[in-house]
């Protein structure tokens, strides 16, 4: 592991505090509020939904490619009464058999992913038909004003935040990935400074 990872894993949490402690937190538990049994979360990051996983969930596979990461989510998996499996692996590339989940969740994954068109047919692969994929996600901005300068600054903002793009259009992605997103809402991440455009719902495989 690089010094920049581990630095990068020390400061996640810290940094995304103020947003977990309010809305993306509440929509958080709200979206995951339904969850029962076995759970597939891609790029889990440091654990951040298990906190708002109901009782009913039994088992979580918890994918998450980064070492530094992946280290911080043991620990928090440790102390988590639910089975948590953590896999070292990519979105693009999940070790599992086809159509073998029911749910999958993503949460602001698909923003750093190297081929977002690739982490969705693997979603689509590995979710059995009209399973479903909980996402919350900050996406390009619909004015085209925003979307031009969320495109200047995407270049430095990898950078600085492990591969994070501003200007995906993720939702039109899961729809040309096989996903009926009738039920993923246009959303704010942030309403304090500067709005971040998302989305947040549930897309089903069709």
């Amino acid at each position: 592991m690089s010094l920049y990872q581990h630095l990068f894993a020390a400061a996640y949490d810290p940094v995304m505090s103020s947003l977990e402690t309010g809305r993306l937190g509440e929509r958080r538990r709200q979206l995951l509020s339904s969850l029962s049994d076995e759970v597939l979360d891609i790029g889990a990051g440091t654990g951040a939904n298990l906190a708002h996983l109901p009782e009913a969930v039994r088992r979580v596979i918890a994918v998450e490619p980064d070492p530094a990461l992946a280290r911080r989510l043991r620990r928090r998996a440790a102390d988590h009464p639910a089975d948590i499996e953590v896999v070292g692996a990519t979105a693009e590339s999940l070790p599992l058999p086809d159509h073998s989940v029911d749910v999958a969740v993503a949460t602001l994954v698909l923003c750093t992913v190297e081929d977002p068109a690739a982490a969705v047919a693997e979603l689509h692969r590995v979710l059995r038909p009209g399973g479903r994929l909980l996402v919350i996600e900050h996406v390009v901005d619909r004015s085209p004003r925003r979307a031009r300068w969320q495109r200047r600054l995407t270049p430095a903002w990898r950078v600085v935040a492990r591969g994070c793009h501003l200007d995906r259009d993720t939702r039109s992605t899961l729809a040309r990935g096989g996903f009926d997103v009738s039920e993923v809402d246009s959303w704010e991440l942030s309403r304090r400074g500067p709005t971040v455009p998302a989305i947040s719902g549930v897309a089903r495989a069709r």
